[in-house]
């Protein structure tokens, strides 16, 4: 796999309406094939760590049908959704009876101090790493003070490139660490999934952040 840095406009338009269209394409078979996946042990780590007095505001970035919405709902939550595949937000919003935002992951426009978690489940590895540190910005001027970032994605040896119709960008624990320690975040916990198998046998990386008050 071929690293790719330094994006043009007209390319991070196509690394985003790419890989949108992938999920266009495959809404109904990523519903099926990811609807009863387990991923209660990421929801437990965003929520053990929320400070606050529930029920919370969370926003499920990139919920894609909306199998977590519901989760959360049905936790006592207050969950919004958020995807950039138009079937994917119709499908959350039916599947999960939640307030759903169609919005780009590259263009987002998120109201400042609004959750107490942001639940970024198997999405933030969409996001080219040039583009990074102004994503992790805006999620951490979302959260309000205290508030708690989730993150889980497919972890490797800092490179990124195009894998079929979908732009990945594969990291390391501590290029990861950096970036989000960078956009004002304290680390909380990190893991590797699926548990209890070797190392090689665990795609996924998963971390929890607090938002860090920033000093003028």
């Amino acid at each position: 796999m071929v690293a790719i840095h330094d994006l043009t406009d007209a390319e991070l338009a196509r690394v985003s309406a790419t890989t949108i269209e992938h999920y266009e394409q495959s809404a109904h078979e990523f519903w099926e094939a990811t609807r009863e996946h387990d991923v209660s042990q990421n929801v437990a780590a965003l929520l053990r760590h929320i400070a606050s007095e529930p029920p919370w505001a969370i926003l499920d970035l990139g919920c894609g049908p909306g199998r977590d919405l519901v989760s959360f709902r049905n936790l006592g939550h207050r969950p919004v959704g958020l995807d950039g595949a138009a079937s994917f937000v119709r499908m959350a919003r039916e599947h999960s009876e939640c307030e759903v935002w169609h919005q780009d992951l590259l263009h987002l426009d998120l109201p400042a101090g609004r959750f107490d978690g942001v639940f970024a489940n198997a999405v933030l590895f969409h996001v080219p790493s040039q583009e990074l540190p102004r994503v992790l910005g805006e999620l951490w001027r979302t959260l309000k003070p205290g508030g708690v970032l989730f993150g889980s994605n497919p972890h490797g040896p800092d490179t990124e490139s195009w894998r079929g119709m979908r732009y990945g960008c594969f990291l390391t624990w501590p290029t990861w660490r950096n970036h989000v320690a960078a956009a004002g975040f304290v680390e909380l916990d990190h893991y590797y999934r699926p548990p209890g198998r070797p190392r090689e046998q665990q795609p996924w990386l998963a971390s929890a952040w607090r938002k860090r008050a920033m000093v003028c």
